[in-house]
């Protein structure tokens, strides 16, 4: 057998060992009612957003050429950046092609060899995959623990200490206590760096998420938001001083080798931004479908009793989350539930 062979006979293997434990993922055609996009919001297909990125093309090139530190750099981009500033209530921010190189390329830029990052276990693979990719030492605490986390940033360290947790969590739907983690940090001389990017859009007074909600801002050194979800576009940015966004033009290794997002993103950017301000009252109501959705799963016997417009249901074995989906879908006559994930 050729080293081609053998090559492929892995995958083959992988693919039937994924199959037994009913861990296969396919991809699929949506159908149904949707009850598993993070388009909030439902800006995805407004017709507004449509109308600004159709104009936009008419004045705008298709693609950017390449890295923003070479021909890829545009005046939308920078009348962008300072707009979602503004809006993020930092002095600067900086645009991303995704959130996940937006969390890669923010923790590439803050944290060094010495220092030390403590991560709640349940934070987004981007984060992960970011810690690993710097030297830091990486402490990873119990879910929404303050009193390990305490305990950890109590034991001595030689660097920095940098605390990484999201608002919102992805799977849970969990918010979490973000008062307490800034007064942690401030008490043991630790700097917090904030995903937002299930906040963004829902949250806060502008919508800029839970930061801005429970008046953080001048306590975060870093919040990274997304507009591929509440916002209904794509990309992502990291909000905080000029000093940090400087630094990331010059060490995040996914914007410098990145080439730079389609011009076009920032006009619908733009629209979403303008739409928060306008229809204040879609924020409003995917908590109130949130809140009826978590009624009628409890009347169901299912709890999934968090507070945000994420509802998990979570079962324990593979086998008894597909058992809840074919109970929910039979009893709800519904094609699609929300995101079960495994316990």
């Amino acid at each position: 057998m050729t080293a081609l062979q053998q090559c492929e006979a892995g995958l083959e293997a992988t693919l039937a060992a994924l199959s037994r434990d009913g861990l296969l993922r396919q991809t699929r055609l949506p159908q149904g009612i949707d009850l598993v996009s993070n388009d909030y919001l439902g800006l995805a297909e407004h017709p507004y957003i449509r109308e600004q990125m159709r104009d936009a093309l008419n004045r705008l090139p298709a693609g950017s050429g390449g890295s923003r530190l070479l021909r890829g750099h545009h005046p939308v981009f920078e009348q962008m950046e300072a707009r979602l500033a503004d809006f993020s209530g930092t002095s600067s921010a900086l645009l991303f092609g995704s959130g996940y190189a937006a969390n890669i390329g923010l923790l590439q830029a803050v944290a060094s060899a010495g220092d030390c990052i403590f991560s709640d276990e349940l934070n987004h693979a981007s984060l992960i995959d970011g810690m690993r990719l710097v030297k830091a030492e990486t402490v990873v605490y119990p879910h929404q623990d303050l009193c390990a986390l305490e305990s950890a940033l109590e034991k001595p360290r030689t660097g920095r200490a940098i605390i990484v947790t999201e608002s919102v969590f992805s799977m849970d739907g969990d918010l979490t206590p973000l008062a307490g983690i800034a007064s942690l940090a401030e008490r043991h001389d630790a700097v917090l760096i904030v995903d937002e990017a299930h906040a963004t859009g829902i949250y806060g007074k502008r919508g800029a998420g839970r930061v801005e909600e429970l008046g953080l801002r001048p306590r975060v050194l870093a919040t990274m938001h997304t507009g591929g979800k509440a916002l209904g576009s794509g990309g992502a940015w990291v909000a905080g001083s000029r000093a940090l966004c400087d630094v990331m033009v010059n060490r995040a290794r996914t914007f410098i080798f990145s080439t730079a997002p389609m011009p076009v993103l920032c006009a619908a950017l733009n629209a979403a931004l303008d739409l928060l301000t306008r229809e204040p009252e879609r924020r409003r109501e995917v908590l109130r479908k949130a809140a009826l959705v978590r009624s009628r799963l409890a009347s169901l016997g299912v709890n999934a009793a968090e507070p945000s417009p994420i509802v998990p249901i979570v079962a324990g074995s593979n086998d008894a989350a597909i058992g809840v989906n074919v109970v929910v879908q039979k009893r709800c006559a519904i094609q699609n539930v929300a995101s079960v994930r495994r316990a």
